[in-house]
């Protein structure tokens, strides 16, 4: 989640900062449209917690030492 974290901060700065860029190909909202910046944000935190929260489940559930046996 820190990796996430990390990366959705990186990519909100570079998106605000290249706005300009793209200002003239966007379609019914403005380049610093904040609540769409918001729902990118938390659609894909809410990704990023599910495909982590699935694998870390699983694990929980296997003994430690059947699983080294096993490899």
């Amino acid at each position: 989640m820190i990796l996430a974290l990390v990366g959705l901060l990186i990519g909100g700065v570079s998106a605000h900062w290249l706005t300009r860029i793209l200002a003239s190909q966007l379609y019914a909202i403005t380049a610093t449209d904040l609540p769409t910046y918001f729902a990118v944000t938390g659609l894909l935190l809410a990704v990023v917690a599910a495909a982590t929260y699935i694998p870390a489940r699983r694990a929980v559930g296997i003994d430690p030492m059947a699983a080294l046996r096993y490899q």
